[in-house]
């Protein structure tokens, strides 16, 4: 999923961003509502993440704002306002759910994923099968041949990608995007270097690779011999 974040808290926001991109989602932060309204309205997000006390425009505005220019995506909002006539004004001003603060990520997480599905987003796998590499998203267990590999949660995201666009083409574009969330190359090898590790733990001691680099275009996941 694509979420956007609109919190003016610091500590809490960077912890939402971590938390949501450590799953696999991708996160953007907004501090104050009016960035938040301007980045709701340009950007194409599968749901927004929206506190109700806002510095500059306050979350509610920002929904009703959206609403009224015929904006759908599905908005949670927080709020230490928790109060049954709160969650109530929150819902009429064009909140699709409310969470009082304090929360636990598992249920905000819960919460948002119901919420992009109701929305008509597809399904998302949980699961990606390569030959016999296998990769489960809920459990993040990774295993070959039924033997079981240990992962960092960096090499995790990228073999997720990598399976999920299994038979494609991923250029480094698209890893610094979706995996280092980077909207642009800050010209390391930071990917060469992760590619090298996730190869020598998939691949090592293996007959066939399935980890293949494309020359001048990029990575691939397949079944199949160089």
């Amino acid at each position: 999923m694509r979420l956007l974040i609109i919190e003016d808290d610091r500590e809490s926001a960077d912890y939402l961003v971590k938390a949501f991109r450590e799953v696999g989602h991708i996160a953007d932060l907004a501090s104050d509502g009016e960035e938040g309204l301007a980045m709701a309205e340009s950007g194409d997000y599968d749901v927004l993440v929206v506190d109700r006390m806002l510095p500059k425009r306050d979350g509610l505005s920002v929904i009703g704002s959206l609403r009224d220019k015929g904006n759908r995506t599905p908005v949670l909002i927080l709020s230490a306002l928790g109060q049954v006539d709160d969650r109530i004004k929150g819902l009429r001003a064009g909140g699709d759910d409310y969470l009082p603060k304090p929360y636990a990520f598992a249920e905000l997480l819960a919460r948002v994923e119901v919420l992009s599905r109701r929305h008509g987003g597809p399904a998302e796998e949980t699961s990606y099968r390569v030959a016999d590499l296998e990769l489960d998203r809920l459990s993040h267990r990774v295993t070959r041949g039924g033997e079981e590999l240990t992962l960092q949660p960096r090499e995790f995201r990228l073999l997720e990608y990598l399976m999920k666009h299994a038979g494609q083409v991923v250029t480094r574009t698209m890893l610094l995007e979706n995996v280092w969330d980077y909207h642009f190359d800050p010209q390391t090898n930071v990917i060469d270097v992760h590619i090298s590790r996730l190869r020598s733990k998939i691949d090592k001691g293996f007959d066939h690779p399935l980890l293949h680099t494309i020359r001048g275009a990029g990575y691939m996941i397949r079944d199949g011999l160089r």
